[in-house]
Order: structure tokens, then sequence, then C-alpha cells
């Protein structure tokens, strides 16, 4: 059994909130940066060639890649052998998060009532999933959500006679509704299977994982694949206004489902695909 104090998982926390709030991970910006040199329409080239300007300003000024710096999720895989001291780990997280908005200068965008809406602020609570694994390691991922992608964000339960066609064309409809609204170039998140919350979790953590990495399972690599390259062809392209860059990257992550159903989510993020990773 190995202990560790929840103070080390604020320190963390904290540490990833202002870092990826403030930089790209690697494979983000080599996508951000491929794309430029790859579209066809000069003015999607001259909008991206801006948001790789306003990358590098950011990392050199300490600015905030973008003024929404989103709503805290947190993705903590908990190695069972792990025995946490020094008081509750939810609240440990959230002391991070709010350490890190706070200290770090970062725009505060939660509210504590969805309807009465008083900010918090301090940009608290973070949404946090939490799983069980073996092992006594702790790795965190701090992935900031901005809201104007999050909105564009859809659930489908299509029938298992929709079949993976269906799942198609429940992407290509979400990232056709989100069309300039999801800040493009995008990242698709997709989940598949499992229930109607399940699906979900599903497409955001796929948002987590690197662009570059395709899924090792033979049917969704292709699909990650075809759609990328359909979605490209709708020519929204860079900040809606034309282009073949409409998408970097389409994830997709599947889980065991009901024999009565096909769940199916998309969680887009605009560029700005957020997330630091941290281990204990």
């Amino acid at each position: 059994m190995r202990t560790v104090s929840v103070s080390e998982v604020t320190d963390l926390v904290k540490e990833a909130c202002i870092e990826a709030n403030h930089f790209l991970s690697k494979d983000v910006e080599e996508k951000l940066c491929e794309a430029a040199k790859k579209e066809e329409a000069p003015l999607g080239r001259q909008i991206l060639e801006q948001l790789k300007e306003n990358l590098k300003i950011a990392g050199e000024d300490m600015i905030p890649i973008c003024q929404d710096t989103g709503m805290a999720v947190i993705f903590l895989e908990v190695g069972q052998e792990v025995h946490f001291e020094g008081g509750s780990l939810t609240d440990a997280v959230n002391e991070g998060v709010r350490r890190g908005y706070v200290d770090g200068f970062l725009r505060k965008s939660v509210v504590k009532d969805p309807i009465l809406r008083e900010n918090t602020k301090d940009n608290t609570p973070a949404v946090i999933h939490y799983d069980i694994v073996p092992g006594d390691k702790v790795k965190i991922t701090v992935a900031p959500k901005g809201f104007g992608s999050e909105n564009m964000s859809r659930v489908f339960m299509l029938k298992p006679a929709d079949g993976i066609e269906g799942v198609k064309n429940a992407i290509l409809t979400a990232v056709k509704d989100a069309g300039p609204n999801a800040c493009p170039p995008m990242v698709v998140g997709v989940g598949v299977g499992g229930t109607f919350e399940k699906c979900a979790i599903l497409a955001k953590q796929a948002l987590t994982r690197p662009l570059d990495q395709r899924s090792e399972i033979p049917w969704v690599r292709e699909l990650e694949e075809e759609m990328l390259g359909r979605i490209n062809r709708t020519g929204i392209g860079p900040g809606g206004l034309g282009g073949s860059t409409t998408a970097m990257a389409v994830n997709v992550n599947t889980y065991p489902t009901h024999i009565a159903g096909l769940p199916v989510a998309i969680n887009i993020c605009c560029h700005v695909n957020r997330h630091a990773v941290r281990e204990l």
C-alpha cells in the first residue's frame, strides 16, 4: 500500500490548470501547424497562421490561449493500492482548481446554480471522473473545456439497426450543425456504446487522446480516418469561413452496450483542445 498526501494532488491540479490554459499539448500544436501547411483556401490558411501566432503570444507572455478558460474536467486514474491521507480527495482536486484559476489569473466561468447563475468566483467545482485501476500510481488528466464547442455537442440514442451508417450520420450531423459555432478547426470526440451517460464520458475522454494516436480496433480506426476526411470535405473550414481543414482529428472510444441500443455521443472541441497530464 502506498500513501499519498492529498496536498500533492492539489499542487499538481493547480499546475495543470495553468499549463493547459497557456500551452497546447505537443500533438495538438503539431496538428495545427500541419493544417496551416496543407490548407487549400487562402483565407483558411490565413486564419490558421493567426491561430499559430496567437499560440506563440500566449506561451511567451503567459496569456491564456483563449478568453474562455473553460470548466475544469478532471480524469483521475487511481491505483487501488493507493491510500490518500490529509483530507478528502475531491476537496483536494477542487482546491487545486481554485488555486490554478485564482493564482493563475484565469477567467472564472462557473456558476453555483444553473438557473440562478451566481458565479462561484474561483471556477469550482470541477467535473471529476474517477477510475480505480490496478497498481499504486495516480494519473491526473486536467481538461479545461470551453463552452462554445461544448454547447455544440450531441447525444444520439440510435437503434441497433442503424448500425455503422447511423453512427457516421450522427457524427456528420453534429459537426454540420455546429458549423462555425464550434470555432473550427475542431477535434471531434466520439463515444459509441455503453449507456446514455457512458457514451458522453467516452466522447469527452476521447478528446484527451493524442491526436496522432489511432484506435487499435480496426473498424474504429477506419471510422476515425473516414470521418476526418468527410468532415474536412464539408468546406466549413477554419473559423467557419471555408477551407479544407474543418477538423484536425476524430477520436472514437467504444464500450459494450445493451442488445436494444446504440448510444452515440459527439463531444466537439475547438482547436484549443486543452489537456495536461500529471502522475504521482
